[in-house]
């Protein structure tokens, strides 16, 4: 049987329905962020990155990459395995401590990634608690999708955003089964946020437990940078919050946090924890140093959101259609495939302008989009330079505008 012929029959069709994904060939540049260096042959030696989910830039703060530095001059690169074979390094810990603190838990658990931690966690809780019933948002991230799926406990899928939904649905469980209620406070394609006090409050009404990913928001909502649950004060009314440290932190890893018996509970039984490399000590370094940053200083949040409103009011006045929502995340609706992925090529290449196309599977068919993410570190410069090459090719591709 000849493999290849196999594989390059499915390549070929994704190509054919616009689908195909091709990889930007980009370096980062230390301090000139959302400066990249670009080494694709047909485009521009410099680009500026519209589509980072580093959303504060933290990557290239200073202090995080001197803690970085002084954790590799002390300890090396690697960690040396798992932490049951290698030991636990006291910069796990550390940083453990410092996410529990930052959501107010007892503890919290270290992941290599956000995928990781809510694959372990969801497929952890649903195989090993009693007849657990998994109640699932049917917009949740292909991570969560994924840890339900794999733990075969039942799965009910409930409409997006829509408590009454999941109060309607929870109420036809036995009263004796484990219930897990599972959404997202931000999510990333439509950039629109959780009613997380409704879900709160039907949840609790049906003694289920809560798990909240709380990835597009940690570092950027609440005063600490805790995300939506300590925006709106719900913190201690979730059960499980989980985080990333690969987005507004700038570096990698992703967490759980929780009770001290949840952790540990996960810890124990989670092969995805278990049986993975753990992070570097450098980078576990880096990102405490990061979130111990964004505790305590507001003026990255505050930079990033004058830019977000700003680049949406330049939107709004070209008649450039993007999705209207309270987050930082803007997508630029296109509706067909093979469009957005011209449109992507043009401003790589003839403005300077690196955003990558958002195509099924990642969203349905027919709500292909560009997904822009601006940043405290885009200047009015950047978005004015952004907004003038939208406007062209809107005129140039005919594709309709907003409704004013």
């Amino acid at each position: 049987m000849d493999f290849d012929n196999l594989f390059n029959a499915q390549l070929n069709a994704l190509k054919e329905d616009g689908n195909y994904r091709i990889f930007a060939e980009l370096e980062r540049q230390c301090g000139q962020f959302p400066r990249a260096r670009s080494h694709d042959a047909d485009g521009p030696d410099q680009v500026t990155v519209w589509c980072s989910n580093d959303y504060l830039g933290m990557g290239q703060h200073p202090t995080v990459r001197q803690a970085m530095k002084d954790a590799i001059d002390a300890c090396g690169t690697g960690s040396g395995g798992t932490r049951n074979i290698s030991g636990t390094a006291h910069h796990h810990l550390v940083l453990e401590r410092e996410l529990a603190d930052l959501h107010g838990k007892e503890a919290a658990l270290l992941f290599t990634s956000g995928y990781v931690s809510n694959w372990a966690a969801l497929s952890t809780l649903g195989s090993r608690l009693p007849d657990a019933v998994i109640l699932s948002d049917a917009l949740n991230h292909a991570s969560m999708i994924e840890g339900i799926r794999h733990s075969r406990a039942q799965k009910v899928i409930w409409r997006h955003n829509d408590p009454e939904d999941l109060d309607r649905k929870l109420a036809r469980l036995p009263a004796n089964a484990a219930k897990i209620v599972a959404f997202e406070s931000v999510y990333s394609m439509d950039g629109d946020i959780s009613p997380m006090a409704e879900i709160v409050e039907v949840a609790e009404k049906h003694g289920a437990m809560t798990y909240v990913d709380e990835v597009h928001a940690v570092g950027l909502y609440g005063p600490r940078g805790g995300g939506v649950s300590e925006e709106l004060g719900l913190a201690h009314r979730i059960t499980l919050i989980e985080g990333t440290l690969g987005k507004a932190y700038g570096c990698m890893g992703g967490y759980v946090s929780g009770s001290a018996a949840l952790c540990d509970f996960i810890r124990s039984f989670a092969s995805g924890f278990i049986f993975t490399t753990a992070l570097p000590p450098a980078v576990a370094a880096a990102a405490t140093a990061s979130i111990r940053h964004l505790k305590v200083s507001q003026s990255e949040r505050q930079q990033q959101r004058a830019q977000v409103a700003q680049l949406r009011a330049k939107l709004d006045a070209r008649g450039i259609p993007h999705l209207d929502n309270s987050s930082h995340i803007i997508p630029v609706m296109i509706k067909d495939p093979v469009k957005c992925r011209m449109i992507a090529d043009i401003l790589m290449r003839d403005w300077g302008i690196y955003v990558q196309p958002i195509n099924y599977p990642t969203v349905p068919k027919g709500t292909e989009r560009l997904r822009f993410t601006p940043g405290p570190l885009h200047s009015d410069a950047d978005i004015d330079h952004l907004v003038a090459a939208l406007t062209t090719l809107w005129k140039q591709c005919a594709i309709a505008h907003a409704v004013a």
